[in-house]
């Protein structure tokens, strides 16, 4: 099991940093055992849009895309790609300004037999959530570590200790919330995020709509049991 807490991600605040991006305009990112990023991009009902050979053409793209609508589109841009986990490979999804990990059409979905966590930011506004579904059902949620919901709301406390986020709402001022965030989704998918890993990944990238689709089963054949927290 992974050991990783909120100082195995202090490169998400370096300047440098394509975090510093994301940050800055709103991102989500999503992780789904189980499913390959051409299955993850088809459950979230996105029309295909080809590959992007790294973050650096996908960041690319995302502008193109935006560039193309006088208004904000009905869509935004997710890119996806195949990473090492617990329990087997692990569709990692990014969008910049979109919502796929937030909407729980989507989510619901893409968890119906696995696990999927996401975490995001909306940019300016200070508004920061992580999401844990576990078999179709949202367990954890919460904007601030104090204030949790879904069906197991403490269910997560005992890791969230271990990576700098104090489930009593009594904050270390020396933590950062967003990098223990990131600790916690690689405690809970063996997920390791790096500066590398999405710098030189290979983007498969859908458009996806901004109104909920309706989902056919879709299931990929098991790849394990489900490890619990």
């Amino acid at each position: 099991m992974s050991s990783a807490t909120a100082a195995d991600y202090g490169w998400i605040r370096s300047p440098r940093s394509f975090f510093a991006y994301a940050l800055e305009i709103g991102y989500t990112l999503t992780l789904v055992r189980g499913v390959s990023p051409a299955q993850l991009l088809h459950i979230a009902g996105a029309e295909p849009r080809g590959v992007c050979e790294d973050l650096h053409a996908f960041i690319g793209e995302h502008n193109d895309f935006l560039d193309g609508f006088e208004k904000w589109p009905d869509a935004f841009l997710a890119g996806a790609f195949t990473v090492p986990g617990e329990g087997g490979d692990w569709a990692l999804a990014l969008d910049f300004g979109g919502d796929l990990g937030i909407r729980p059409d989507i989510m619901e979905a893409l968890s119906a037999t696995t696990r999927a966590v996401s975490h995001s930011s909306n940019g300016g506004k200070p508004m920061d959530f992580f999401h844990w579904y576990e078999d179709g059902e949202l367990r954890t949620t919460f904007e601030w570590p104090a204030d949790r919901t879904g069906s197991t709301p403490d269910a997560l406390n005992p890791l969230m200790l271990r990576v700098g986020l104090d489930p009593s709402g009594d904050e270390d001022p020396d933590v950062d919330t967003k990098a223990a965030v990131l600790a916690l989704t690689e405690r809970l998918t063996g997920v390791r995020l790096t500066e590398e890993l999405l710098a030189t990944a290979e983007f498969h990238v859908g458009a996806v709509p901004e109104e909920p689709v309706r989902h056919t089963e879709h299931r990929p054949p098991s790849t394990g049991s489900v490890t619990r927290p």
